[in-house]
């Protein structure tokens, strides 16, 4: 692994801490903010993969764009696109008035963010 790939990793990670803080929150917990996290885990785990493997990392929040470019070094990567796609309902649209997370959503986007992050740290030889 390029040590620069450790750097997205790191980035990833504080974004999964992010999420698991923000939906655990007993007094006020953070249903758009754990959503938001559990997507930018997955966003930068996925450029992870793709700048490891020498691709050109796009600045997209689209993860099912990026899921298609990983799939040339992970075919069977094509397994994460349901997941993928309910996360990336949480890139945007969600961090502006309009559309307000539930904490069953929230739940689900880290479960589906916990998916993600195993399935690429195993990948890449990082304990999960």
């Amino acid at each position: 692994m390029k040590p620069s790939t450790l750097e997205w990793i790191e980035k990833a990670e504080e974004d999964f801490a992010a999420a698991s803080t923000a939906i655990r929150a007993r007094k006020h917990p953070l249903f758009n903010t754990a959503c938001f996290h559990a997507q930018q885990c997955a966003e930068k785990y996925l450029k992870a993969k793709l700048h490891d493997s020498g691709q050109t990392v796009d600045k997209t929040h689209n993860l099912l764009d990026l899921l298609k470019q990983a799939l040339r070094v992970e075919p069977t990567w094509n397994s994460l696109r349901p997941d993928l796609a309910i996360l990336n309902w949480f890139a945007v649209d969600y961090r502006y008035p309009g559309l307000t997370a539930t904490k069953l959503q929230a739940q689900d986007a880290v479960k589906r963010c916990r998916v993600i992050r195993r399935i690429i740290r195993q990948s890449f030889g990082l304990p999960v």
